[in-house]
């Protein structure tokens, strides 16, 4: 057993494979980290520094392809999550005129209350910043106590948020729609349609079929702000939602 005296004051830091220097270079610092040792020969070694976060790259492995998105990955756990996606999307705002959505690199989205969100680096590493006290456990499939509509949209939520797949939340968000729509409120199909124009611009799907129908409900002012508040970017919803 280590000695009680020595101080419990370790630091772990990740050390990322990285393909392409020059691009992940550039795309740190304009997010605003600062380079702390910057090596090409004899041997690959990038490290930043952010506030109190450190990423570390060395070089990958051959064979390693960035596009599967499967390279490495870092856990940044914060206090509160939405200040960092505004700080980063910001940034990315400055630098490239808009924020990095999609390919390589990119930020993922944020919707409003959501415990974490991830960047995704030019050697297709992830780095999850979470929320502190975000729940141990999740119910893949929806939360069992809700049913219909209301548990197909907690599902819809944890395979964006969590697994990070859009295309199974689309399926999942068009699929219930057919089979619990006639039964659901219309707050529950307007947060469904809404969504659906969200995921269906990011995929580049068609977008006015779920745009039409959302049009055609009859919401009270609350509830057209919490439609809003239900996709990340709710100015898509303009053209849809008066």
């Amino acid at each position: 057993m280590l000695d009680e005296s020595v101080p419990a004051n370790e630091t772990t830091v990740p050390l990322l494979p990285c393909l392409a220097p020059d691009e992940t270079l550039a795309f740190w610092r304009a997010l605003g980290f600062v380079t702390i040792w910057e090596q090409h020969k004899p041997y690959l070694y990038l490290a930043f520094r952010w506030r109190g976060v450190q990423l570390h790259y060395g070089r990958a492995a051959s064979g390693v392809d960035p596009a599967e998105e499967t390279t490495g990955g870092a856990l940044v756990m914060v206090d509160e999550v939405a200040p960092y996606h505004a700080e980063f999307a910001a940034a990315m705002r400055r630098a490239h005129g808009k924020v990095l959505a999609k390919g390589l690199p990119r930020i993922t989205r944020y919707r409003a209350g959501a415990s974490r969100f991830t960047i995704m680096d030019p050697s297709g590493n992830s780095i999850v910043f979470i929320q502190r006290d975000e729940p141990a456990e999740l119910e893949y499939g929806g939360d069992k106590a809700l049913q219909g509509l209301a548990r197909v949209l907690d599902n819809a939520r944890i395979l964006r948020e969590f697994k990070e797949d859009d295309k199974a939340a689309f399926r999942a968000l068009n699929s219930g729609l057919r089979r619990h729509g006639d039964s659901a409120s219309s707050l529950e199909k307007a947060t469904a349609l809404a969504q659906l124009v969200e995921l269906s611009t990011v995929l580049d799907e068609p977008v006015a079929q779920w745009g039409a129908r959302l049009r055609e409900l009859e919401l009270s002012p609350a509830e057209r702000k919490s439609v809003r508040s239900a996709v990340a970017d709710p100015t898509l919803l303009d053209g849809w939602l008066s």
